[in-house]
């Protein structure tokens, strides 16, 4: 087991690989570097070899899948995982892993965001989505994670080995994100400072089609883990509406005795029952998801008792 390992996920990173490679063996000399190349088409893999990287691969496109493996093949007691764009100043990754290793922080998030990430990134709509989600799962799961999206973070062995990984792409991170929260997991931020991207490094993240995937995978991932407070909110929207539509019904029958729109009211009739439905499948599944956090301490238990029989 390592003490330290460095994760590198790399896609067509041949201009900065290197410098970041040689950056964090800087930084943190004692620490095993480990890049995973995702099918690049340049030199990435020539250089992060020849800076002193150890280099495998992952065949599977997508940053989630690149994860997925990293997280299965390597065992360590602290992790630091950093984008290879040479978007990260490694002068905050001794405090990181020291926030895992002292502090037993099960996740230390790089917070790019309160320091230099709005006046460097040049993408208005990168900055608008950052933000945005920031607010989005903080305000859905009461928590107060500083940047929600950021590459630059630190894990325990416990996290890594509970973490399923579901996602393909760059929704990873929002996956991680709200996976620790859901847990209970000690979170922590450090501020980072962030540099935008070198002339002629391109980003791999398409700001509206994986937006989307990111909006997508929190509304899932809420339903999923608060299912009476999702569900609970559909059941009143739908009681709602059809409360409003039925106003005018409710009222003409009032003062004639006659029912007029039938139509209506028969939609206002199942929109009840499925508000009704929504209402109890949300309190069926709400037992499940209490049962799998209750499952997911057991094992917790387990990957901790594993853990001490490796550092043996």
């Amino acid at each position: 087991m390592d003490k330290i390992a460095v994760l590198i996920p790399c896609y067509n990173e041949a201009q900065t690989i290197a410098k970041v490679v040689r950056d964090v063996k800087q930084a943190l000399p004692e620490a095993v570097v480990y890049v995973y190349d995702n099918n690049s088409t340049d030199r990435t893999v020539e250089l992060a070899g020849e800076a002193g990287a150890i280099v495998r691969y992952e065949y599977r496109q997508g940053k989630g899948n690149v994860i997925r493996r990293m997280f299965r093949e390597i065992d360590a007691e602290c992790y630091l995982m950093i984008d290879g764009d040479d978007t990260y100043p490694l002068d905050c990754a001794r405090e990181m892993v020291g926030r895992v290793l002292e502090r037993h922080a099960d996740m230390v998030v790089g917070d790019r965001l309160s320091s230099t990430y709005f006046t460097e990134n040049k993408r208005p709509f990168h900055n608008f989505g950052n933000s945005l989600m920031r607010f989005g799962i903080n305000s859905l799961f009461y928590s107060d994670i500083k940047d929600i999206m950021t590459g630059y973070r630190a894990f325990g062995y416990e996290f890594v080995k509970t973490f399923p990984v579901f996602s393909q792409g760059f929704e990873i991170e929002t996956e991680m994100t709200i996976h620790a929260v859901n847990h209970n997991m000690q979170v922590e931020n450090v501020v980072v400072e962030y540099r935008d991207r070198p002339e002629g490094s391109v980003s791999k993240l398409n700001t509206f089609r994986d937006g989307m995937r990111v909006i997508r995978k929190m509304f899932q991932l809420y339903k999923y883990y608060r299912p009476m407070r999702f569900f609970g909110t559909l059941c009143f929207a739908l009681v709602l509406v059809a409360a409003v539509l039925m106003i005018p019904i409710v009222s003409v029958y009032l003062q004639t005795g006659l029912v007029p729109r039938f139509p209506t009211l028969f939609v206002c009739g199942f929109m009840v029952l499925a508000g009704v439905q929504s209402f109890f499948a949300g309190m069926i599944l709400e037992v499940i998801a209490a049962k799998e956090r209750k499952d997911f301490e057991y094992r917790l238990s387990c990957v901790h008792r594993d853990k001490s029989i490796l550092q043996k």
